[in-house]
């Protein structure tokens, strides 16, 4: 019995151990340095919650906020405009075309999205390609960099194969019959996609919104190198309260505030699907 017991016991103790070097890791790294910083918030440089109030009150900080979640709505809307017909025709193609363009899409994650915000620095500048193109049919160049269309339209194509990826996986397990038999009752392409397929996709919809919002909202150097100075995103008003002004406090509540509003999204969502099912 003793051995029994002390058998279980050693079962039940080692998984813990077999976790310990990645809880050792995530206390020292993740946990403690968040920590620090949500005291920082209400510390620094007197104990209150002067910076809670001054976010929740002040005009400067609720445009960057409302700054913020537009943005990242509006590239989480254009990515899924702009996803849907590529994972759809991924979905619908034969093995080897669809193992072809999921190449072409993951090829962005081989590359640093520093690297593709300077290329569209380049596109997007006063010389670039697209405004000598304008200029060649005959139209005065337009201002497209330093403004929120440049920044949105990098973020999207950054965070677009997030997309893709996430609707993949759902439409490639809608069984094939289903849109053919809405075809053949009468049901024109549009109706076959509006009435069968957009439902039966909506949990990877769900997902690649998500996805594609939360990791907008935290976006920085993107935003700094392309993005208006006077259309700032959270994330770049926390770099600028810490490099220029030193306001560690006022950073950090800022950080904090950010967090928070994630998790209630990340939690709104697990509520509605599970956030085991966020990536698929």
């Amino acid at each position: 019995m003793s051995a029994t017991t002390s058998a279980a016991g050693g079962g039940g103790l080692r998984p813990w151990l077999l976790l310990a070097p990645l809880l050792v890791f995530l206390a020292a790294f993740f946990i403690v340095p968040l920590a620090q910083v949500a005291v920082m918030s209400v510390s620094d440089p007197e104990w209150g919650l002067d910076h809670y109030v001054a976010i929740a009150t002040d005009g400067f900080h609720l445009r960057v906020l409302l700054d913020t979640f537009l943005t990242a709505l509006t590239v989480s809307l254009c990515c899924l405009v702009l996803g849907f017909p590529l994972a759809y025709a991924m979905a619908a193609a034969p093995p080897g075309l669809a193992a072809a363009m999921m190449v072409v899409v993951t090829m962005s994650f081989w590359t640093s999205f520093l690297v593709r915000t300077y290329a569209w620095m380049v596109l997007l500048g006063n010389r670039g390609p697209i405004a000598r193109f304008v200029e060649w049919i005959g139209f005065a160049s337009p201002e497209l960099l330093f403004t929120r269309f440049s920044s949105t339209v990098a973020m999207t194509h950054i965070l677009l194969p997030y997309m893709v990826l996430s609707l993949y996986g759902v439409l490639k397990r809608i069984e094939p019959s289903l849109p053919r038999s809405a075809a053949s009752l009468g049901a024109t392409p549009a109706g076959v996609i509006r009435h069968v397929v957009l439902p039966l996709a909506a949990p990877g919809i769900a997902n690649g919104l998500t996805l594609v919002f939360v990791l907008c909202l935290g976006f920085y150097v993107t935003p700094i190198l392309l993005g208006s100075p006077r259309e700032q995103m959270v994330a770049s008003v926390i770099g600028q309260q810490v490099e220029e002004f030193l306001a560690f406090g006022e950073a950090s509540a800022m950080a904090v505030v950010l967090l928070a509003s994630t998790l209630i999204i990340l939690g709104i969502y697990h509520r509605r699907f599970g956030l085991d099912r966020l990536w698929g």
